[in-house]
């Protein structure tokens, strides 16, 4: 059984990235309130049906629009954790490689996709890093963080920017921005 992050994993993780230990908490709630894993065990993911379209260049649009769509809409998104692995179960039928890569994963949500800059030359070695532990999901990210230069945005708390490079141009709709900043309040006091 997974144990969660403790005060010493995120300190580590602020030390290589040289923020505050609240910076680190902060996109920790924000990206993932409900923790790294589903109640089953199983790392928390978010299958993107609009990454799944432009991998498998939309081949499979037609017969499952659920699951594969040109733009990016919440419309389809499951209502419940076990509706959103049934999600990836599904793509993961179609076209395994390509819907790994559409989903994030874990308590820090980061795209598969994006494994090598989280420190992992294959796919499956990054998938098997978000199964393993939350401490593996954390290292991850700090890898990511770095490898993306993020670390800045980190340390200076700038917020918007930060959100515009790790969730994309819906960070603004979607508040990432503030909330993050409210997190990082609160975590700070």
């Amino acid at each position: 059984m997974n144990q969660g992050l403790i005060y010493q994993n995120y300190l580590a993780a602020a030390n290589r990235l040289k923020c505050d230990v609240a910076a680190v908490r902060a996109v920790c709630e924000v990206e993932a309130p409900k923790g790294g894993f589903f109640p089953d065990g199983t790392p928390t993911t978010l299958f993107e049906g609009h990454k799944f379209h432009a991998f498998t260049d939309g081949r499979f649009s037609a017969d499952h629009p659920e699951i594969s769509y040109e733009s990016w809409t919440r419309e389809h998104y499951g209502r419940t954790w076990q509706r959103e692995k049934e999600r990836l179960a599904e793509a993961i039928g179609l076209d395994r490689e390509a819907a790994l890569k559409s989903a994030s994963w874990g308590k820090f949500q980061i795209m598969g996709f994006n494994h090598e800059a989280a420190g992992f030359q294959r796919l499956q070695d990054f998938v098997n890093a978000m199964y393993h532990s939350e401490g593996a999901q954390l290292q991850a990210f700090v890898d990511f963080v770095l490898h993306e230069k993020l670390d800045d945005e980190m340390r200076e708390r700038r917020w918007a920017d930060f959100a515009r490079r790790y969730n994309g141009p819906g960070y603004r709709a979607n508040h990432y921005d503030t909330k993050l900043a409210a997190a990082f309040k609160r975590h700070a006091a």
